[in-house]
């Protein structure tokens, strides 16, 4: 059986690797299968490619892309990441990543002008040198590691924690794409849509609840499987769902390299002899 990771992350959006260096990665790690899914952007597949062939590993072209959704009676949206694997057709995903791009940059500038009144510096001009000069390539994490860079704070999630998350003072919501514009995206182009790691936004099992059956009737084709550090109860909930709503799985790791080192490349879970692997419409 293929050993295979089906989310990972380069330096085109908050990884730390090349798509050339995580191919490489990807071969020494013995993984045969490995999908690309940058942050809103298809930029690093060219060069995926050609380091894939180089390695002798299969790539699957992906995109991680950022949505909102909202529960009825809820006024605020809730965030969440769908993966798009093996597209068939880039252009209509091109002109939906074109706009969340612009979303994504113009939130960067404001975050920076909120941290320059708190720090009077103007961090932006650094942060956009550790996204290689791409605005829209700028994340949190990127701002997170200029905030550890200057000794501001001592790691990234104290950045999150005492400057970037909801409720502190250089947060910025986002109005990204709803979550049925964007499954209806990914289904014109023939790709496989993916509720990228539904236990870690922070929601109550009952929302998760929700949002699987949501994602389902709105054209959702697969949801990640929990890692294995999560509680028992966790997998046995989305193992769960995932039957109730006839889903596929997705075995992924999230990779980004070494400003997460704990999420190790070709560490996924395990799938049930009962499940069904989204790569098999590939």
């Amino acid at each position: 059986m293929q050993r295979m990771d089906l989310h990972t992350h380069s330096h085109f959006s908050d990884g730390t690797l090349s798509p050339a260096a995580l191919m490489e990665h990807a071969s020494c790690s013995r993984v045969d299968m490995l999908a690309l899914t940058d942050h809103d952007t298809l930029d690093g597949l060219p060069e995926a490619r050609l380091a894939a062939t180089e390695h002798g590993v299969t790539l699957v072209e992906g995109v991680e892309i950022s949505s909102q959704w909202h529960k009825p009676n809820k006024k605020n949206p809730f965030g969440v990441h769908i993966v798009a694997l093996a597209p068939k057709n880039l252009a209509p995903l091109q002109e939906l990543l074109a706009e969340q791009q612009q979303i994504r940059a113009n939130r960067a500038v404001q975050i920076c002008q909120k941290l320059e009144k708190t720090t009077k510096t103007d961090p932006w001009p650094e942060v956009l040198a550790l996204a290689d000069g791409r605005a829209e390539g700028v994340t949190r994490s990127h701002i997170a590691s200029w905030l550890v860079q200057k000794g501001i704070v001592a790691r990234q999630q104290q950045a999150f924690d005492q400057y970037l998350k909801e409720g502190k003072s250089a947060f910025v919501p986002l109005a990204w794409a709803e979550m049925d514009h964007v499954l209806n995206i990914i289904n014109a182009s023939g790709g496989q849509a993916v509720l990228a790691h539904p236990t870690r936004y922070g929601l109550s099992a009952t929302h998760i609840r929700y949002l699987a059956g949501l994602f389902k009737s709105l054209g959702g084709h697969a949801i990640e499987l929990p890692s294995a550090v999560e509680p028992p109860a966790t997998r046995a909930m989305m193992d769960y769902l995932i039957a109730q709503h006839d889903l596929a799985v997705s075995v992924a790791s999230d990779f980004h390299g070494s400003n997460m080192p704990w999420l190790k490349l070709g560490q996924v879970p395990v799938m049930k002899e009962n499940q069904r692997g989204v790569w098999e419409q590939f």
